[in-house]
Order: C-alpha cells, then sequence, then structure tokens
C-alpha cells in the first residue's frame, strides 16, 4: 500500500474551494452506502470554515483529503461532530480516525462543558466514536433542539424516524459526556467493540435489516406497494 503523508488541521476561510467537492463526495457517498445523510450546501460548508468549527485534510500538495464539522444544538448544551468524509482515493490509510480525534479535539476546545454525540449508519465510524469515549444511546439522550432533527428531512430514511416518534431510526446514536465517568459496564462493552469492528458491522446490519422489513410491512399494509 502506498505510503500518504496528510495535514489535518482546523479549516479557514481560504479553504472554501475545497467545499464543493466536499458536498458532492458526502452525497455519492451516501449513495454508495445506500443510506442516507442530512444535505449541506457548499455555502454552509464554507460558514462552518469561515467560523473555525471544521477539520480538514490534505495531501502536502494540497489536495484535499478529508473533512469534518462541528454543529452546536440546544444552546451549546450538545455538540455534534458531523459530515465525515474521506475522499475515495485516500480511504484504508486511516485518515478517518485521525480527523475525527482532531475533530473531537477541537470540539472540547469550543465546547469544553457540552455533551458530543453523533448518528451514523457506519460501522467504523462507531468503531472510532467507541475508541474516543462515545457510548450507544437511546434517541431520547440527544439534543431536542428541532433545529437538528429539522436536518433529517434530506435523509432518504425520514419516513422510518417519523414512524418512530423520532425515538429510532437506521442511525445508531452515540454520545460523549465529560461531566460522567464511565460506568464499568460501558467501559467494558467501550473495548469489547474496539476489539472488533465486526460487532458493529452486525449490529449496523441486523438494525437496517429490522428497521426496512418494519417499512415495508407498513407499506404493504396501506396499499403502496
Amino acid at each position: 500500500m502506498e505510503n500518504h503523508s496528510f495535514i489535518i488541521r482546523p479549516a479557514t476561510e481560504k479553504d472554501s474551494d475545497y467545499a464543493e467537492t466536499i458536498t458532492l463526495e458526502m452525497e455519492e457517498s451516501a449513495k454508495a452506502r445506500g443510506t442516507g445523510i442530512a444535505k449541506r450546501s457548499p455555502e454552509y460548508i464554507k460558514t462552518k470554515m469561515k467560523e473555525g468549527k471544521a477539520v480538514i485534510a490534505t495531501t502536502k500538495k494540497g489536495e484535499w483529503a478529508g473533512f469534518c464539522y462541528i454543529e452546536a444544538w440546544g444552546h451549546g448544551k450538545f455538540v455534534a461532530n458531523s459530515g465525515l468524509i474521506v475522499a475515495p482515493q485516500f480511504r484504508k490509510f486511516g485518515l478517518a480516525s485521525q480527523i475525527k480525534s482532531e475533530i473531537f479535539k477541537l470540539s472540547h476546545t469550543k465546547f469544553p462543558e457540552s455533551k458530543i454525540f453523533g448518528l451514523t449508519t457506519g460501522a467504523a465510524v462507531m468503531k472510532i466514536n467507541s475508541g474516543l469515549g462515545y457510548i450507544p444511546v437511546s434517541y431520547s439522550d440527544l439534543t431536542d433542539d428541532e433545529e437538528f432533527w429539522k436536518g433529517c428531512n434530506s435523509c432518504v430514511n425520514v419516513e422510518i424516524l417519523k414512524s418512530k416518534a423520532r425515538q429510532n431510526c437506521l442511525c445508531t446514536a452515540m454520545l460523549y459526556d465529560p461531566s460522567k465517568k464511565a460506568k464499568v459496564q460501558d467501559v467494558a462493552l467501550r473495548e469489547d467493540f474496539k476489539k472488533n469492528i465486526k460487532l458493529f458491522e452486525r449490529w449496523t446490519r441486523l438494525k437496517k435489516y429490522v428497521m426496512l422489513n418494519i417499512k415495508k410491512t407498513k407499506d404493504k399494509t396501506f396499499g403502496l406497494f
């Protein structure tokens, strides 16, 4: 495997030229996985860069390699590290983990008392989150900020979320609470997941199977097929 050296740093307004490439790759990646994400415009990504609420990865030659940004909800009580994306040619180099670590540090710097959470369908992201101290939680443990949940309206799975009264969906919720020490059982769970990513993969496959089959059953009941 070819060796690559990356520069991972807080994004600035000078990185705005990468915004369109980043949003297009986010969309293509979601399509390839067969799942949905809340769509973001290049303008939105540029704003995050300007505010210093994003991390970008580039090669030494200046080629874009990866990105992630911060969103604050509930008057800053909750923070989400969103939109993690790595350019296809730079995957399998451990770059996603490095970007996640940097955005996690940046979140602590800007919002030291905030709970950090994420919603994801990706087993690899779940494993990375677990290594940073996140634990799986129910949707009710997340922010109740309506603006956050409005972002799910552009997701292809939004009807599943609505049918579950916003208490469950294909995404898995994970949370890091800086004010609480992890319980013994949480630490054990996290260590088990860190050792074997297949546990995450099994969980995501099972959840997708259950959720999509429930939706199909309901659609048939209402004569949509």
